[in-house]
């Protein structure tokens, strides 16, 4: 299998793909029609070369699945809010508009401070109780990332308990499989995309995950003695661990390596808890999502 480099997300009753610098957006309206955005994306960062690089490439490739994820939901929720459409003079939408771009860019910062101080710090604090029961470090840090894993799950398993959400994982599940349906050289239609795998090695979730796993290995060089300097280094290395968890999941989907597709299935599991099997009117605004960016018939001839 090679990869497409095409990848997505679940929207509200809908789907994303991106391909390149361009993005999809098609939604299943309330009365039954797909409606389909298509745009160009511009990364946060206005330079090329730090995208390339590795390591650091990771970071920005984050804060633009953030930021592009934020914007493509409220494109979708746009589909479903009560309130009647205003008429707006042109000042008036350019006002609107600003005031949405701050506000997204806003969420943006106020997720990752969020998942900063989730993720990285209350594990940290809550390691703390094993300190009466042991002095090793190394014991202290396992514990963390245990912690941290925890909370990770248990997150995951709270949220998919909503109804909307789990509509949401059912569209991750058919964006997934219309992107297995393609890698695998089949014809990109509903039943193809029915019978094809709703797991995925570059999936979003397979790399929070592996942010999980790589947090440890880097907490155990924080050696400082102080509980302070401890947390402010953690916050710190997020970034890092960031872009080396890209590059992991980068080579997974890339790679058909035994060891590889080995460190990938603990990802993979998780994956069974964000995805679930779509309808086929899911894999219907799939299909039109991936259609709208990518030429999936000459990349079969091409790379198959």
């Amino acid at each position: 299998m090679k990869s497409s480099n095409i990848g997505g997300q679940a929207v509200l009753e809908g789907i994303m793909m991106r391909n390149g610098s361009k993005y999809s957006v098609a939604v299943r309206r309330a009365d039954g029609e797909i409606a389909v955005d298509v745009k160009d994306y511009k990364s946060v960062i206005p330079w090329k070369t730090p995208l390339k690089i590795p390591f650091i490439r990771g970071i920005f490739s984050f804060v633009d699945s953030l930021v592009l994820g934020m914007r493509t939901l409220t494109y979708s929720a746009s589909f479903f809010e009560d309130e009647e459409e205003e008429i707006l003079t042109e000042a008036e939408a350019a006002k609107r508009e600003k005031q949405e771009k701050i506000f997204l860019n806003l969420t943006v910062v106020a997720a990752v401070v969020l998942a900063v101080a989730i993720f990285m710090v209350l594990p940290y604090y809550l390691s703390s109780i094993v300190e009466r029961y042991t002095s090793s470090r190394a014991v202290m840090t396992v514990f963390e990332g245990v912690i941290r894993v925890v909370i990770f799950l248990l997150y995951i398993l709270l949220i998919s308990r909503t109804k909307d959400i789990k509509r949401t994982f059912m569209y991750h599940g058919a964006e997934h499989k219309c992107i297995n349906c393609i890698e695998h050289g089949l014809e990109l239609n509903v039943e193809n995309v029915r019978k094809s795998s709703k797991q995925h090695k570059r999936c979003g979730t397979s790399f929070l995950f592996f942010v999980m796993i790589v947090s440890i290995i880097f907490c155990f060089f924080i050696v400082t003695e102080s509980p302070v300097l401890r947390v402010v280094l953690r916050i710190a290395l997020f970034p890092l661990i960031a872009g080396v968890s890209y590059e992991i999941i980068r080579l997974a989907g890339n790679s058909d390596n035994p060891v590889v597709n080995l460190l990938s299935r603990p990802g993979m599991w998780v994956q069974n808890m964000t995805t679930k099997e779509p309808d086929d009117s899911m894999i219907e605004v799939g299909i039109r999502a991936v259609e709208e960016v990518f030429d999936w018939r000459t990349w079969q001839r091409e790379n198959l």
